[in-house]
């Protein structure tokens, strides 16, 4: 479990310096989106409340602001794997709630404007930013935030 924890404040940070453009790509997503949560009660709390979440107006502000400290952080670099984790669970969730019932055409939320509306290609289209955020987290767990990162600056190892 120690490994775990380790790896999880202190990941490996001699990676590219042009991981930045994951890390500016991906926290600018999740950055954005976590402020609509706020902006707009169809994406935040009455979002929630169609999907069945329990307490959907606190669920819709923690994943807001976990949405804009991550994002933030993500930009920075600054606790990388710990907000790359919580993001792609969140996005394994976000699929799950949203996608299924798309596919079988029983979705809670509004379709979308034009087809395909429902069905494999509905799903397809409509989960590009789901896999896309998701893909992103694993390729920054996997080869850390670069060496342009805040994560290196505090934890990387030493220049003597």
């Amino acid at each position: 479990m120690s490994k775990f924890f380790h790896w999880l404040f202190h990941p490996y940070t001699e990676g590219y310096s042009s991981i930045i453009l994951v890390r500016i790509f991906a926290g600018l997503v999740f950055l954005g989106e976590g402020i609509l949560k706020f902006l707009f009660a169809s994406m935040g709390v009455k979002r929630f409340a169609l999907l069945g979440f329990p307490f959907p107006q606190q669920h819709a502000d923690f994943i807001g602001g976990l949405e804009i400290i991550g994002g933030i952080c993500l930009i920075l670099g600054l606790f990388t794997n710990f907000f790359a984790l919580l993001f792609a669970i969140e996005m394994v969730v976000a699929f799950l709630s949203t996608k299924i019932t798309m596919y079988l055409g029983t979705s809670p939320l509004p379709l979308p404007p034009v087809p395909p509306q429902v069905g494999f290609w509905a799903v397809v289209h409509e989960a590009r930013t789901d896999y896309s955020q998701f893909l992103a987290m694993i390729f920054l767990m996997i080869v850390g935030p670069g060496k342009a990162s805040l994560d290196a600056y505090f934890f990387g190892p030493k220049k003597q």
